[in-house]
């Protein structure tokens, strides 16, 4: 237990949520981190990014990419980690997309063409899929990344 908190007063969620997303990164760094990634972690205790510490498990997990020499099997807690990871991961392709479609906006595409580059139907599925994106990685909408 924190010994800086009062056992009676209930945790910030927020700071708790922040804390376990580093410990799950750099879980998944220390024990599934290979390449660039591992460097930085081994040199400098930077771990990977938290799209790419999820798509590293769910990878590894599936057999869908070889294991690094000396990797460990992907466990629960790595799961664990990787499924704690996931908000996060969600925010930051979020916000990758709402920049793409913010750049195809400025450089003159319409929305029906945007509509076709992300397999949508129509102009008006692409403008409500923008305006909701928006609103998620806007800085004060319910869980967006601090």
């Amino acid at each position: 237990m924190d010994e800086h908190r009062d056992a009676f007063t209930p945790p910030d969620p927020d700071k708790e949520r922040r804390r376990r997303g580093y410990e799950a990164l750099a879980r998944i760094t220390e024990r599934h981190a290979g390449g660039e990634d591992r460097v930085r972690w081994d040199e400098y205790r930077r771990p990977m990014a938290p799209f790419d510490a999820v798509r590293r498990v769910s990878d590894a997990a599936a057999g869908s990419a070889p294991p690094q020499q000396g990797e460990p099997a992907v466990d629960r807690e790595d799961l664990t980690a990787a499924l704690s990871l996931l908000p996060t991961a969600r925010a930051e392709f979020d916000q990758m997309e709402l920049g793409v479609l913010e750049m195809a906006k400025g450089r003159g595409m319409t929305w029906q063409e945007i509509a076709f580059g992300l397999g949508l139907g129509t102009a008006q599925a692409a403008r409500q899929r923008h305006q909701r994106l928006s609103r998620r990685v806007a800085p004060d909408a319910p869980g967006a990344p601090s």
